[in-house]
């Protein structure tokens, strides 16, 4: 296991990676799903993606390209449209209920980025994969996975739309409420474990005229924070409230925005307005912090991938990180194992497992800091805020920030699959 984080060329799969092409069926187009099915191409196989959303989908929150991934995505060629779509964000302000600014930070401090790190909004970085792959990758939108029947030679799926097909290989890369984890693991209950936090992110209207900017607003166990980045017109709200996990149905929006809504009535500063503006958010985002945590992520020819197997939460800040270094593990290995899923299901947990784990501990600490328990130690925060900027100690706290990120973001190695993909 190599890595090599100066390669500039994407890595060739040899002609015998593969003695016939492999018909994958990949269930999810966000990030892991897409990034899985450039790979698989490149090697020979032929991948189909379902998403059960009619198009792709817009929106999301600013995601972390660190550490390893950067590495994957210069393989994958997207690097350079990564940075021409950057956030390009400048840092982050706390301000009090008459939004007077009381702390600030600038973005290397504030996201304990490297300076090869960048940051992208989710939607963009659909889209990019997607029309990379387009062209080579049939995707069928607008259906789902029903069920699934293996036999000795393969998997017949029925679609959601009565359709049913053949294929050697599913994989679920369908987030952390997977179908297709349910349809083949069991119950979602089972493996999910709640970090006492939610989070509710969507776009509203920048009615604070931020430009590059994110401002936060901290309450006893609540965190809000509005943010517009390079290019946009528009702001993304988010709201973080702690709490022990709720009965509610995940795909019932309508129930989010009431949560949303009582747990942060009567509260002051911009509170109110944003609260609106998630009532007509279209692309409203609400779910616990939490952990999936699997014993193993696949079963005869069915295999997890990203958020399906082992979510981290948006408290590590290294899902879409893990995404793709979870697509490119798993399209080499199956290139180095010559197709055989016995041995390179295997073989992409060994090299997956200790980064994600170390990934999720890192996540369950982070996501306690989220939210402040009493306005006193929230005092004590912003005087530390204030304070820090002009500390001679200044330098070191951003070090240990930054190596604490970055530790995390190389967690999981970019293992080389060029040269050795046909090792089994």
């Amino acid at each position: 296991m190599t890595r090599t984080p100066n390669a500039s060329t994407t890595p060739t799969a040899p002609a015998t990676s593969t003695s016939a092409a492999k018909t994958v069926l990949i269930s999810g187009a966000s990030i892991a799903g897409p990034a899985l099915a450039l790979w698989l191409h490149r090697y020979g196989f032929a991948p189909t993606v379902v998403e059960r959303a009619p198009e792709l989908r817009a929106g999301g929150y600013k995601v972390d390209i660190r550490g390893t991934a950067i590495e994957v995505c210069r393989r994958m060629g997207v690097l350079d449209e990564i940075r021409a779509n950057s956030t390009d964000m400048n840092g982050g302000s706390y301000v009090d209920e008459k939004g007077r600014t009381v702390g600030e930070l600038p973005a290397e401090i504030f996201g304990g980025r490297a300076e090869d790190d960048d940051e992208i909004m989710r939607g963009d970085l659909a889209r990019i994969l997607y029309k990379r792959t387009r062209d080579d990758v049939e995707y069928l939108f607008g259906d789902s996975i029903a069920a699934l029947a293996e036999d000795a030679d393969g998997v017949e799926v029925t679609f959601e739309s009565g359709a049913v097909r053949r294929f050697d290989l599913v994989v679920g890369a369908d987030g952390m409420h997977s179908n297709t984890r349910r349809l083949v693991f069991g119950d979602e209950r089972r493996f999910k474990r709640h970090l006492g936090a939610y989070i509710s992110i969507f776009t509203a209207p920048n009615h604070l005229g931020l430009q590059q900017w994110e401002t936060y607003h901290a309450l006893p166990h609540k965190l809000i924070s509005v943010y517009s980045s390079a290019g946009e017109t528009t702001a993304k709200n988010s709201f973080v409230f702690s709490s022990p996990e709720l009965p509610y149905d995940h795909r019932d929006t309508a129930r989010q925005k009431e949560i949303l809504r009582e747990r942060f009535a009567g509260d002051g500063w911009e509170i109110p307005q944003l609260l609106d503006h998630a009532d007509r958010a279209e692309d409203f985002y609400f779910d616990s912090l939490a952990l999936i945590e699997m014993d193993r992520w696949s079963k005869g020819r069915v295999v997890l991938l990203g958020d399906a197997a082992h979510c981290a939460s948006p408290a590590s800040g290294q899902g879409t990180g893990l995404a793709l270094l979870g697509a490119y593990t798993l399209a080499g290995e199956l290139a180095a194992a010559g197709g055989d899923h016995t041995v390179a299901f295997d073989a992409y947990e060994r090299v997956m497992r200790p980064g994600v784990e170390q990934n999720q501990r890192f996540a369950e600490g982070f996501a306690k800091e989220m939210t402040v328990s009493s306005r006193r130690k929230i005092a004590m925060r912003l005087f530390m805020l204030r304070v820090l900027p002009r500390t001679p100690l200044r330098n070191l706290i951003a070090k240990k920030i930054r190596e604490d990120v970055q530790k995390a973001s190389h967690a999981v190695p970019v293992t080389e699959y060029g040269t050795h993909a046909t090792r089994a």
